[in-house]
């Protein structure tokens, strides 16, 4: 099968730094699917395994860690879908990745794809709408009620990301939280604003400034999408007594004890934790993207996608790694069909 995979960690300006390559079609374990890769999407990780993890001499590793296609063959255990079922899916850190024609993928980490959108713009979905979902109702601890948090503060650092741009939709037609997002230029405070935060501001100025401007003394919770080390004392600034922190982010060090006098509760949020070590709840990430499929065919949740980079080749995977890279993306970027 055809497959896209880097043998060493080169700078993506590199022609080596991904390329095409072929490779056996996935064998299955009991409760895998065999999914035809119909669409992928880049998130941060793919360019953090791709910049920081060597594969083992001789060999390439895969990556992708989104896509939507349609199953082919199922598990002699799997249970929740049949041969011909579109679905989506963020797949596994441990495991190779979508940017192949055939994917292997535990169906516990599976749901039904939105009928209501086409395999781009499902594409662009799962990785960062489990991330916020998880984030916020698990990790923050928020009821998925519209009249949950009403009165309360979400800020959510850098909005007008992937995860952000999921997030702000979530917060804002799930819960009563008052949505407040960062960004910095024209169009990616439009970007937030089009999600529906209700306030923006920039994260170039101290975020207590902001709030204050809005007049907005403190807010609840925070979910620190990027520069966590460079916001850091803002953030506690902003964060009201007895508030929650959430963080996504690799920041190089994370001193929370300045936290401590306002016992500000902290969370780390990884959407691969449940795969990585096979959580009793593990099929949890398939009741939430089953949930958020419905939720976009109601038309409360909308795709993400602000970019479709075209085929699924080497060169074009380069371009949207180049972007992600380039920390000036505003929502996902897609590419379809081999």
């Amino acid at each position: 099968m055809k497959a896209i995979g880097y043998y060493q960690n080169l700078p993506v300006s590199d022609p080596r730094s991904l390329v095409d390559i072929e490779l056996p079609t996935p064998t299955l374990r009991p409760r895998d699917l065999l999914v035809r890769i119909e669409a992928v999407s880049v998130n941060p990780v793919d360019t953090k395994v791709r910049n920081g993890m060597t594969p083992p001499d001789g060999t390439a590793r895969v990556l992708g860690y989104d896509a939507a296609g349609v199953v082919e063959a199922v598990g002699a255990e799997a249970v929740l879908f049949k041969v011909g079922d579109p679905v989506f899916y963020a797949g596994a850190l441990d495991r190779p990745g979508s940017n192949a024609q055939w994917q292997a993928v535990d169906e516990r980490l599976v749901g039904r794809k939105p009928a209501s959108l086409d395999f781009a713009a499902a594409a662009a979905l799962p990785l960062t709408a489990l991330t916020a979902w998880e984030l916020l109702f698990d990790r923050l601890g928020v009821r998925a009620d519209a009249n949950a948090g009403t009165g309360d503060a979400l800020l959510i650092i850098n909005g007008a990301g992937g995860v952000g741009s999921i997030l702000t939709q979530i917060a804002r037609r799930l819960t009563g939280l008052t949505v407040i997002a960062t960004a910095s230029r024209p169009q990616s405070i439009a970007w937030c604003k089009e999600m529906g935060a209700h306030h923006v501001i920039d994260h170039r100025q101290p975020l207590e400034d902001g709030l204050q401007a809005l007049g907005i003394p403190d807010v609840r919770y925070v979910a620190s999408l990027t520069a966590t080390d460079t916001h850091l004392a803002s953030i506690n600034a902003v964060l009201a007594p007895q508030g929650a922190f959430a963080v996504i982010d690799d920041p190089k060090a994370l001193d929370i004890v300045p936290f401590k006098r306002k016992s500000i509760s902290v969370h780390w949020e990884l959407m691969f934790t449940r795969s990585l070590f096979g959580t009793a709840d593990m099929a949890e990430q398939h009741r939430i993207l089953d949930e958020v499929a419905t939720l976009v065919d109601k038309g409360v949740l909308r795709t993400t996608l602000s970019d479709n980079a075209g085929a699924i080749n080497a060169e074009n995977l380069r371009h949207a790694h180049a972007r992600q890279e380039s920390a000036t993306s505003i929502g996902k970027t897609v590419l379809a069909g081999f």
